[in-house]
Protein backbone atom coordinates (compact mmCIF):
# COMPACT_ATOMS: atom_id res chain seq x y z
CA UNK A 1 0.00 0.00 0.00
CA UNK A 2 1.13 3.54 -0.69
CA UNK A 3 1.01 6.38 1.84
CA UNK A 4 -2.46 7.54 0.76
CA UNK A 5 -3.94 4.07 1.29
CA UNK A 6 -2.19 3.73 4.65
CA UNK A 7 -3.58 7.11 5.73
CA UNK A 8 -7.13 6.12 4.74
CA UNK A 9 -6.86 2.88 6.72
CA UNK A 10 -5.73 4.84 9.74
CA UNK A 11 -8.66 7.25 9.46
CA UNK A 12 -11.46 4.70 9.05
CA UNK A 13 -10.18 1.69 10.99
CA UNK A 14 -7.32 3.01 13.17
CA UNK A 15 -4.96 0.50 11.58
CA UNK A 16 -1.21 1.06 11.33
CA UNK A 17 -0.57 -2.56 10.33
CA UNK A 18 -2.50 -5.71 9.55
CA UNK A 19 -4.83 -6.49 12.48
CA UNK A 20 -4.84 -9.57 14.66
CA UNK A 21 -7.60 -12.06 13.89
CA UNK A 22 -9.91 -12.20 10.88
CA UNK A 23 -9.82 -9.40 8.31
CA UNK A 24 -10.50 -8.44 4.72
CA UNK A 25 -9.05 -5.20 3.36
CA UNK A 26 -10.53 -3.95 0.10
CA UNK A 27 -8.73 -1.33 -2.00
CA UNK A 28 -9.82 0.14 -5.34
CA UNK A 29 -12.31 -2.59 -6.11
CA UNK A 30 -10.47 -5.72 -4.96
CA UNK A 31 -9.35 -7.54 -1.85
CA UNK A 32 -5.66 -6.90 -1.12
CA UNK A 33 -5.36 -8.73 2.21
CA UNK A 34 -7.43 -11.40 3.92
CA UNK A 35 -7.20 -13.74 6.87
CA UNK A 36 -9.67 -16.17 8.42
CA UNK A 37 -9.37 -17.59 11.91
CA UNK A 38 -10.37 -20.86 13.55
CA UNK A 39 -13.81 -19.45 14.45
CA UNK A 40 -14.32 -16.82 11.74
CA UNK A 41 -14.33 -17.71 8.05
CA UNK A 42 -14.32 -15.08 5.27
CA UNK A 43 -15.43 -16.32 1.84
CA UNK A 44 -15.72 -14.49 -1.49
CA UNK A 45 -19.23 -14.36 -2.94
CA UNK A 46 -19.68 -16.16 -6.24
CA UNK A 47 -22.76 -14.35 -7.58
CA UNK A 48 -21.81 -10.71 -6.87
CA UNK A 49 -19.12 -8.50 -5.42
CA UNK A 50 -18.62 -9.00 -1.70
CA UNK A 51 -17.90 -11.51 1.03
CA UNK A 52 -19.63 -13.81 3.51
CA UNK A 53 -18.37 -13.66 7.09
CA UNK A 54 -19.28 -16.80 9.04
CA UNK A 55 -18.81 -16.75 12.80
CA UNK A 56 -19.19 -20.02 14.69
CA UNK A 57 -21.37 -20.53 17.77
CA UNK A 58 -19.75 -19.56 21.10
CA UNK A 59 -17.09 -17.34 19.50
CA UNK A 60 -16.07 -14.77 22.11
CA UNK A 61 -13.59 -11.90 22.40
CA UNK A 62 -12.69 -11.98 18.70
CA UNK A 63 -12.77 -9.27 16.06
CA UNK A 64 -13.26 -8.85 12.32
CA UNK A 65 -11.85 -5.91 10.31
CA UNK A 66 -13.38 -5.22 6.88
CA UNK A 67 -12.38 -1.67 5.83
CA UNK A 68 -12.74 -0.35 2.28
CA UNK A 69 -10.47 2.30 0.77
CA UNK A 70 -10.60 4.00 -2.63
CA UNK A 71 -7.83 6.17 -4.05
CA UNK A 72 -8.70 5.81 -7.75
CA UNK A 73 -10.66 8.76 -9.13
CA UNK A 74 -13.80 7.78 -11.03
CA UNK A 75 -14.10 4.31 -9.49
CA UNK A 76 -17.67 3.30 -8.59
CA UNK A 77 -18.58 0.05 -6.90
CA UNK A 78 -21.39 -1.81 -5.15
CA UNK A 79 -20.37 -4.38 -2.53
CA UNK A 80 -22.52 -6.86 -0.60
CA UNK A 81 -21.24 -8.30 2.68
CA UNK A 82 -23.29 -10.81 4.71
CA UNK A 83 -22.54 -11.69 8.34
CA UNK A 84 -23.72 -14.98 9.78
CA UNK A 85 -23.16 -14.79 13.54
CA UNK A 86 -23.87 -17.91 15.57
CA UNK A 87 -25.44 -18.33 19.00
CA UNK A 88 -23.74 -17.21 22.24
CA UNK A 89 -21.12 -15.06 20.52
CA UNK A 90 -19.39 -11.87 21.69
CA UNK A 91 -17.54 -10.18 18.81
CA UNK A 92 -16.43 -6.80 17.48
CA UNK A 93 -16.69 -5.85 13.80
CA UNK A 94 -14.72 -2.86 12.46
CA UNK A 95 -15.84 -1.62 9.05
CA UNK A 96 -15.61 1.80 7.39
CA UNK A 97 -14.86 3.41 4.06
CA UNK A 98 -12.31 6.04 3.09
CA UNK A 99 -12.09 7.80 -0.30
CA UNK A 100 -9.23 9.97 -1.50
CA UNK A 101 -10.18 11.64 -4.79
CA UNK A 102 -7.65 13.90 -6.47
CA UNK A 103 -9.17 13.68 -9.96
CA UNK A 104 -12.18 14.96 -11.88
CA UNK A 105 -14.31 11.80 -11.84
CA UNK A 106 -16.72 10.98 -9.03
CA UNK A 107 -15.62 8.13 -6.76
CA UNK A 108 -18.42 6.13 -5.15
CA UNK A 109 -18.82 3.20 -2.76
CA UNK A 110 -22.24 1.64 -2.14
CA UNK A 111 -21.98 -0.98 0.59
CA UNK A 112 -24.77 -3.29 1.77
CA UNK A 113 -24.11 -5.10 5.06
CA UNK A 114 -26.64 -7.70 6.21
CA UNK A 115 -26.41 -9.26 9.66
CA UNK A 116 -28.01 -12.49 10.83
CA UNK A 117 -27.35 -12.59 14.58
CA UNK A 118 -28.05 -15.76 16.55
CA UNK A 119 -29.56 -16.19 20.00
CA UNK A 120 -27.89 -14.71 23.09
CA UNK A 121 -25.12 -13.07 21.03
CA UNK A 122 -23.49 -9.68 21.53
CA UNK A 123 -22.11 -7.69 18.62
CA UNK A 124 -20.34 -4.31 18.55
CA UNK A 125 -20.19 -2.79 15.07
CA UNK A 126 -18.02 0.27 14.31
CA UNK A 127 -18.26 2.03 10.95
CA UNK A 128 -16.56 5.32 9.98
CA UNK A 129 -16.78 7.18 6.68
CA UNK A 130 -14.15 9.66 5.58
CA UNK A 131 -13.31 11.58 2.41
CA UNK A 132 -10.40 13.72 1.25
CA UNK A 133 -8.59 14.85 -1.88
CA UNK A 134 -7.95 17.98 -3.92
CA UNK A 135 -9.80 16.91 -7.07
CA UNK A 136 -13.09 18.25 -8.40
CA UNK A 137 -14.69 14.80 -8.44
CA UNK A 138 -17.11 13.97 -5.65
CA UNK A 139 -16.63 11.48 -2.83
CA UNK A 140 -19.91 9.55 -2.55
CA UNK A 141 -20.81 6.84 -0.02
CA UNK A 142 -24.16 5.09 0.32
CA UNK A 143 -24.05 2.54 3.15
CA UNK A 144 -27.04 0.28 3.80
CA UNK A 145 -27.21 -1.88 6.92
CA UNK A 146 -29.82 -4.60 7.46
CA UNK A 147 -29.95 -6.34 10.85
CA UNK A 148 -31.89 -9.41 11.97
CA UNK A 149 -31.47 -9.90 15.74
CA UNK A 150 -32.25 -13.28 17.29
CA UNK A 151 -33.75 -13.91 20.71
CA UNK A 152 -31.98 -12.15 23.61
CA UNK A 153 -29.23 -10.87 21.33
CA UNK A 154 -27.71 -7.39 21.49
CA UNK A 155 -26.08 -5.23 18.83
CA UNK A 156 -24.43 -1.85 19.32
CA UNK A 157 -23.73 0.31 16.27
CA UNK A 158 -21.22 3.18 16.43
CA UNK A 159 -21.47 4.88 13.05
CA UNK A 160 -19.92 8.17 11.99
CA UNK A 161 -19.35 10.33 8.94
CA UNK A 162 -16.25 12.12 10.10
CA UNK A 163 -15.68 14.53 7.22
CA UNK A 164 -15.06 15.01 3.52
CA UNK A 165 -18.05 13.09 2.13
CA UNK A 166 -19.89 15.09 -0.54
CA UNK A 167 -23.08 13.04 -0.86
CA UNK A 168 -24.41 10.18 1.21
CA UNK A 169 -27.59 8.23 1.79
CA UNK A 170 -27.22 6.18 4.98
CA UNK A 171 -29.90 3.56 5.61
CA UNK A 172 -30.28 1.25 8.59
CA UNK A 173 -33.12 -1.25 9.04
CA UNK A 174 -33.41 -3.69 11.92
CA UNK A 175 -35.91 -6.25 13.20
CA UNK A 176 -35.80 -7.60 16.74
CA UNK A 177 -37.06 -10.88 18.19
CA UNK A 178 -37.97 -11.56 21.82
CA UNK A 179 -35.65 -9.94 24.34
CA UNK A 180 -33.36 -8.46 21.68
CA UNK A 181 -31.73 -5.03 22.08
CA UNK A 182 -30.27 -2.62 19.55
CA UNK A 183 -28.30 0.54 20.36
CA UNK A 184 -27.43 2.97 17.56
CA UNK A 185 -25.18 6.00 18.04
CA UNK A 186 -24.78 7.90 14.76
CA UNK A 187 -22.74 11.06 14.10
CA UNK A 188 -22.69 13.23 10.98
CA UNK A 189 -20.61 16.27 10.06
CA UNK A 190 -21.31 18.21 6.84
CA UNK A 191 -19.58 21.32 5.45
CA UNK A 192 -19.53 23.37 2.24
CA UNK A 193 -22.36 22.13 -0.03
CA UNK A 194 -22.36 18.53 1.18
CA UNK A 195 -25.62 16.58 1.52
CA UNK A 196 -26.34 13.78 3.98
CA UNK A 197 -29.54 11.78 4.33
CA UNK A 198 -29.80 9.25 7.16
CA UNK A 199 -32.74 6.95 7.83
CA UNK A 200 -32.85 4.46 10.72
CA UNK A 201 -35.94 2.29 11.22
CA UNK A 202 -36.33 -0.45 13.84
CA UNK A 203 -39.13 -3.05 13.88
CA UNK A 204 -39.60 -4.34 17.40
CA UNK A 205 -41.37 -7.60 16.74
CA UNK A 206 -40.55 -9.56 19.89
CA UNK A 207 -41.88 -9.15 23.41
CA UNK A 208 -39.36 -7.50 25.71
CA UNK A 209 -37.30 -6.03 22.88
CA UNK A 210 -35.54 -2.68 23.33
CA UNK A 211 -33.98 -0.01 21.14
CA UNK A 212 -32.11 3.22 21.75
CA UNK A 213 -31.25 5.45 18.77
CA UNK A 214 -29.20 8.62 19.22
CA UNK A 215 -28.33 10.78 16.22
CA UNK A 216 -26.02 13.79 16.52
CA UNK A 217 -25.28 16.10 13.62
CA UNK A 218 -23.42 19.31 12.86
CA UNK A 219 -24.21 21.15 9.62
CA UNK A 220 -21.97 24.02 8.51
CA UNK A 221 -21.69 26.41 5.55
CA UNK A 222 -24.34 25.60 2.87
CA UNK A 223 -24.68 21.91 3.69
CA UNK A 224 -27.89 19.94 4.14
CA UNK A 225 -28.80 17.14 6.53
CA UNK A 226 -31.96 15.06 6.68
CA UNK A 227 -32.47 12.59 9.51
CA UNK A 228 -35.36 10.14 9.83
CA UNK A 229 -35.64 8.06 12.98
CA UNK A 230 -38.39 5.45 13.06
CA UNK A 231 -39.52 2.88 15.62
CA UNK A 232 -42.33 0.40 15.03
CA UNK A 233 -43.54 -1.19 18.26
CA UNK A 234 -45.24 -4.41 17.19
CA UNK A 235 -45.06 -6.12 20.62
CA UNK A 236 -44.63 -5.19 24.28
CA UNK A 237 -41.36 -3.25 24.02
CA UNK A 238 -39.46 -0.09 24.86
CA UNK A 239 -38.03 2.27 22.26
CA UNK A 240 -36.25 5.62 22.44
CA UNK A 241 -35.04 7.84 19.58
CA UNK A 242 -33.19 11.14 19.92
CA UNK A 243 -32.05 13.57 17.23
CA UNK A 244 -29.83 16.42 18.41
CA UNK A 245 -28.28 18.80 15.86
CA UNK A 246 -26.22 21.98 15.69
CA UNK A 247 -26.86 24.28 12.74
CA UNK A 248 -24.32 26.89 11.61
CA UNK A 249 -23.91 29.48 8.85
CA UNK A 250 -26.49 28.92 6.04
CA UNK A 251 -26.95 25.18 6.50
CA UNK A 252 -30.28 23.34 6.61
CA UNK A 253 -31.40 20.44 8.81
CA UNK A 254 -34.60 18.41 8.58
CA UNK A 255 -35.43 16.02 11.45
CA UNK A 256 -38.32 13.59 10.95
CA UNK A 257 -39.60 11.48 13.88
CA UNK A 258 -41.58 8.34 13.03
CA UNK A 259 -43.21 6.36 15.84
CA UNK A 260 -45.79 3.63 15.31
CA UNK A 261 -47.31 1.53 18.09
CA UNK A 262 -49.19 -1.63 17.16
CA UNK A 263 -49.35 -3.05 20.70
CA UNK A 264 -50.92 -1.51 23.78
CA UNK A 265 -47.74 -2.26 25.76
CA UNK A 266 -45.36 -0.62 23.30
CA UNK A 267 -43.67 2.33 25.00
CA UNK A 268 -42.06 4.67 22.46
CA UNK A 269 -40.36 8.05 22.96
CA UNK A 270 -38.86 10.49 20.45
CA UNK A 271 -36.85 13.64 21.17
CA UNK A 272 -35.60 16.16 18.60
CA UNK A 273 -33.67 19.41 18.95
CA UNK A 274 -32.01 21.72 16.40
CA UNK A 275 -30.20 24.87 17.45
CA UNK A 276 -27.14 27.04 17.18
CA UNK A 277 -24.20 27.10 19.55
CA UNK A 278 -25.16 28.99 22.68
CA UNK A 279 -23.54 32.40 23.08
CA UNK A 280 -22.57 31.75 26.68
CA UNK A 281 -20.64 28.65 25.62
CA UNK A 282 -18.61 30.70 23.15
CA UNK A 283 -17.99 33.48 25.65
CA UNK A 284 -16.77 31.07 28.31
CA UNK A 285 -14.17 29.53 26.00
CA UNK A 286 -13.14 32.88 24.54
CA UNK A 287 -12.38 34.19 28.03
CA UNK A 288 -9.86 31.35 28.24
CA UNK A 289 -7.98 32.75 25.26
CA UNK A 290 -9.60 30.98 22.32
CA UNK A 291 -10.73 32.84 19.22
CA UNK A 292 -14.40 32.58 18.25
CA UNK A 293 -13.57 30.06 15.51
CA UNK A 294 -11.43 27.99 17.86
CA UNK A 295 -14.19 28.05 20.47
CA UNK A 296 -16.76 26.87 17.91
CA UNK A 297 -14.52 23.99 16.83
CA UNK A 298 -13.93 22.94 20.46
CA UNK A 299 -17.70 22.87 21.11
CA UNK A 300 -18.38 20.89 17.92
CA UNK A 301 -15.68 18.34 18.76
CA UNK A 302 -17.14 17.83 22.20
CA UNK A 303 -20.68 17.51 20.80
CA UNK A 304 -19.67 14.79 18.34
CA UNK A 305 -17.34 12.92 20.72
Amino acid sequence: MDNVQKHLLKEVAELDALPVGAYNIRSDGKSIARNSSANIDIVTKEDKSGIDIKIKDNTKKESVHIPVIISESGLKESVYNDFFIGDNCDVVIIAGCGISNCGSGDSQHDGVHTFFVGKNSKVRYVEKHYGEGSGTGKRIMNPKTVIHLGENSQMTLETAQIGGVDDTIRTTNADLKEGATIIIHDKIMTTKDQRAIAEMVVDMDGAGSNCDIISRGVAKDDSYQEVKLGINGNAPCKGHAECDSIIMDKAQILAIPMLKAADVDASLVHEAAIGKIAGEQLMKLMTLGLSEKEAEERIVQGFLK
